[in-house]
């Protein structure tokens, strides 16, 4: 669909937000949407918000046969992106210190795999997903030396 920007914008005005900067990189197939009115109720509501847009974007392109455009909200994703890196990279350092595996809360695929390539290159430990379904979660473990 050609008209994301235009269907996303629709869908903010159509929450109450007035002013707000809709973005879409369409090689991509990301978008970013900045809202800046109401900055408390954007922030309290931000992953609720992310989450019901794309629902609905994907809803849409599925009706009409397209590929589903994701969007990001105030940054939300790349700063989750961010602080899941830092949590892996903050667990890792406890793995090396204490020599004890360390077990990460559940974690979706996409949460899981950043933490697997956060620490891919990482010499001194390695990760494992243990679990099934809603339970799965990454395991952090000290190379043992040879």
């Amino acid at each position: 669909m050609e008209n994301w920007p235009n269907f996303v914008k629709t869908l903010i005005e159509s929450m109450g937000f007035q002013d707000f900067r809709v973005d879409l990189d369409a090689e991509a197939e990301r978008g970013m949407a900045f809202i800046y009115d109401h900055p408390s109720l954007v922030k309290e509501n931000l992953p609720v918000l992310v989450e019901s847009i794309n629902h609905l974007i994907q809803v849409v392109s599925r009706k009409n046969n397209q590929p589903p455009v994701f969007f990001d909200l105030n940054n939300y994703r790349q700063e989750r992106e961010n602080l899941i890196t830092e949590l892996a990279k903050a667990a890792a350092k406890k793995v090396l210190v204490t020599g004890e595996d360390l077990s990460l809360p559940a974690m979706n695929a996409y949460e899981r795999r950043l933490v697997h390539l956060a620490l891919a290159i990482h010499p001194e430990v390695k990760t494992e997903s243990l679990g099934l379904k809603r339970e799965r979660h990454v395991i952090i473990k000290k190379i043992k030396e040879s």
